[in-house]
């Protein structure tokens, strides 16, 4: 039941909308489910363990409190030109020391969750070993791709929303546009080819000629993005860290 409440939830929508059922109720879910996956038996995936679901509860969490802390950090700014009382002020450094407390256990028990299951410790190590993911970035890996390592670099890149759509009709005529994915994977992706855009020593060169060419930064960033999730898929589908890489 519960790996059908996954399926159901993840891919159900749009193959319910695309068959006319706008109607929604256990018979009719359950025989979408059935056709679904006679359709698309590929498509089927197994219920994650104990551990990779704890850890993404955990990162999930985490990234929740880093997107209040964000708009708490937006909002003191605003009220700093405002001229705000020390009073407002002062609750406001209350609360951002509160998130700061928070995310910072939230990530000592993701690296103790992660320290606990050898599978989970060896994918971190191997992660971790290229330069521009660190500890953050390889959790967001392990919790929410755990078909790493087992996918083409292509259906990397497509998972995560970082590989170039074609758009060859209507208004986006002629444009290639990235889209769907995982967004809150993708977003640590960015975060992470900011470090390897300026430290790895293979993506370094490729952001330096982009921008010689007049690339935009942000189509420099999905780039690199895009090649870190690809290097991350074949290092984990090899297991040799980046360190043994030909060439590194």
């Amino acid at each position: 039941m519960a790996q059908q409440r996954l399926v159901r939830i993840r891919l159900t929508p749009p193959f319910a909308l695309s068959r006319g059922k706008r109607a929604k109720t256990d018979r009719i879910d359950a025989e979408l489910i059935a056709r679904f996956m006679a359709f698309r038996p590929e498509a089927g995936r197994e219920l994650p363990g104990k551990n990779l679901r704890i850890l993404r509860t955990l990162t999930t969490r985490r990234g929740q409190l880093v997107d209040m802390r964000k708009r708490l950090k937006a909002q003191i700014g605003a009220r700093k030109e405002q001229g705000v009382s020390a009073d407002v002020e002062g609750m406001e450094d209350d609360l951002q020391e509160v998130l700061d407390a928070q995310i910072s256990v939230i990530e000592r028990r993701i690296e103790n969750v992660i320290a606990q299951t050898e599978q989970l410790a060896s994918k971190a190590n191997l992660l971790r070993s290229i330069p521009g993911i660190g500890p953050v970035s390889a959790a967001m890996l392990i919790a929410e791709l755990p078909e790493l390592g087992r996918m083409t670099s292509g259906e990397a890149a497509a998972i995560t929303g970082l590989a170039p759509v074609p758009h060859d009709s209507g208004a986006m005529r002629g444009r290639r546009m990235i889209a769907g994915g995982r967004r809150s994977l993708r977003h640590v992706l960015f975060q992470a080819a900011l470090a390897a855009a300026c430290h790895n020593p293979v993506l370094k060169p490729i952001a330096k000629r982009l921008k010689e060419r007049g690339k935009p930064h942000k189509l420099i960033i999905i780039a690199i993005a895009r090649r870190l999730v690809t290097i991350a898929n074949a290092i984990i589908k090899t297991g040799k860290p980046w360190l043994t890489q030909p060439g590194k």
